[in-house]
């Protein structure tokens, strides 16, 4: 039986991982932007946590948060997406610097080749999906060709579906517009120094907060595994969660999870309950709350449509 003191204490450390989260994000948003109230900004972000879990690979999440910052406070799509982004790239530091301290102790483990094979495999994945992320914020140009190249292929259809006029150069200039001002806010957030170093620091502080959480799910169920073991098979867990194509990385993570625990001792039965614990905190209670958060800004939004032609008149 799981001690219901310790599950409730892991669902407040989520609360904790959330608020910083939002901080962080609200940091990088008054450089390259004007940054919205905290507690606003915390249901926008509450809300875009509903995209990241019910999407492969939390895909949903910084489309939808851009969108509600341009709808509900009339920051540009461009920029609020760039500080989103941003704000990824900040998320993934600590595990990806962690990950490769990792993938050096799971060589000398005990484990299965095809184990230890598929865990670096799909480390190497994450990090490199990482750095083409990076890269296609910092390279604008080569952004510009690749998505130029993607709409030219689309073009024809898309006309045909919409039954618009409008010339594939107008296209092309809003792309290029879009991804300039992308890439500056982007880059923006990325080159100041104190924005850079005080994110840094919240994510570690976030990953912390994670690691604890983790711990705590094992507390519940009188299992205390051994603390360095944990980070690092936990850490890998979260980065392999940005690669599979179930939403909320559903299956791989706790496969994973299950593979690696079993070298230091702990046995599927446990791993698969604090899991299940962990789930309740990090996935549960985050896409409810972030649903009914999305429900709330999806009706003002509908109404404000509604009410602007009346507005002008």
């Amino acid at each position: 039986k799981a001690k219901w003191e310790w599950v409730l204490f892991n669902i407040v450390l989520e609360i904790g991982i959330n608020v910083v989260w939002t901080l962080r994000w609200k940091l990088i948003l008054d450089v390259v932007d004007t940054s919205p109230k905290f507690t606003t900004l915390l249901m926008l972000l509450l809300a875009s946590l509903f995209g990241n879990n019910v999407t492969p690979s939390a895909a949903g999440g910084e489309p939808l948060r851009a969108y509600l910052l341009k709808e509900v406070e009339g920051t540009p799509f461009e920029i609020g997406f760039a500080s989103s982004t941003a704000d990824r790239v900040f998320e993934f530091l600590p595990f990806v610097l962690i990950s490769i301290i990792a993938a050096l102790f799971l060589l000398s483990w005990n484990i299965p080749p095809v184990t230890r094979i598929f865990v670096i495999a799909m480390i190497i994945a994450s990090i490199t999906l990482f750095g083409i992320l990076i890269y296609a914020g910092l390279r604008k140009e080569i952004t510009q060709r690749v998505i130029i190249s993607i709409a030219r292929s689309i073009y024809p259809t898309a006309v045909r579906l919409t039954k618009k006029e409008i010339s594939f150069n107008e296209i092309s200039d809003r792309i290029i517009f879009y991804i300039n001002r992308f890439s500056t806010g982007f880059i923006t957030a990325l080159k100041d120094r104190k924005i850079f170093l005080l994110a840094f620091i919240l994510s570690f502080a976030m990953w912390g907060f994670d690691m604890l959480r983790m711990y705590v799910c094992f507390g519940a169920l009188g299992v205390y595994p051994p603390v360095l073991p944990l980070v690092i098979i936990y850490t890998i867990g979260i980065l392999i969660s940005l690669l599979p194509l179930l939403p909320g990385a559903w299956g791989i993570r706790e496969a994973t999870l299950i593979g690696l625990f079993a070298v230091v001792g702990v046995s599927a039965d446990v791993v698969m309950a604090a899991s299940l614990i962990d789930r309740l905190a990090s996935y549960f209670v985050p896409t409810i709350i972030g649903a009914l958060a999305a429900l709330y800004y999806g009706r003002k939004i509908k109404n404000k449509s509604v009410n602007s032609p009346s507005a002008d008149s």
